[in-house]
């Protein structure tokens, strides 16, 4: 009776054994076979790609900014000539702000006094203007400069009106236009302005409307 009993516990101990390393071993290849699938979708999903770091330029906190430029103004009847002037601008938000202009040319001579030795305006030839005017961000942008640089730029119009003192007079301006401004740093910018102003003058005689076109090019420092 003995016997048979250690006989029966036997077999269920070598039963129980074999069935152990079975599930052992069907496990062991169950998680081999996941390490190899999740390889395998890691490659896929996952390239090694290397990420570039770019280092982009922030606007400055301040909302003020003044700047000078310089560049050339048809003056109707008068030529073309040099310009410059300073500007001074409130950013009121990010996307409209108010600037104030100041600008000086030198008026060459019109065809009439070229051919009939005349002096229209005499040691007066001189013109100066100064407007105030609203402009608006439209396209506020970046440029990239290689791997590491970005800088940020606006695209904005502007419209306005002020004075234009011409012939010992002084005449009522409007004045409209566009510009690019480049951000350098978070202090200093880059612009590229053009100008349209417009007044109606006599010096010849009669009532004169004149349109007067203006390209520039500035420094701004904002603050």
């Amino acid at each position: 009776m003995e016997s048979w009993i250690q006989r029966i516990f036997l077999i269920g101990s070598l039963v129980g054994t074999v069935t152990l390393a079975s599930n052992i071993c069907q496990a062991q290849e169950d998680e081999g076979e996941f390490d190899d699938e999740k390889t395998i979708l890691d490659a896929i999903i996952e390239p090694d790609l290397e990420r570039r770091t770019v280092e982009e330029d922030q606007i400055d906190t301040e909302n003020f900014e003044v700047g000078f430029y310089s560049g050339v103004m048809s003056f109707e009847d008068f030529g073309s000539n040099n310009v410059f002037g300073y500007r001074l601008a409130y950013h009121i938000s990010e996307d409209w702000f108010l600037e104030g202009a100041y600008g000086i040319t030198e008026l060459g001579e019109t065809s009439a006094e070229s051919l009939f030795n005349l002096d229209l305006l005499g040691d007066e030839r001189e013109a100066k203007y100064y407007n105030m005017s609203l402009g608006v961000n439209l396209f506020p942008g970046e440029i990239f400069l290689g791997e590491k640089y970005a800088f940020n730029t606006d695209v904005y119009l502007i419209l306005g009106a002020g004075s234009t003192e011409f012939a010992d007079d002084e005449f009522f301006t409007y004045n409209f236009g566009g510009g690019f401004r480049l951000y350098a740093t978070d202090w200093l910018a880059f612009r590229l302005d053009f100008r349209h102003h417009i007044f109606t003058h006599n010096i010849l005689g009669n009532d004169k409307s004149i349109q007067n076109l203006e390209a520039d090019v500035g420094l701004s420092l904002f603050f």
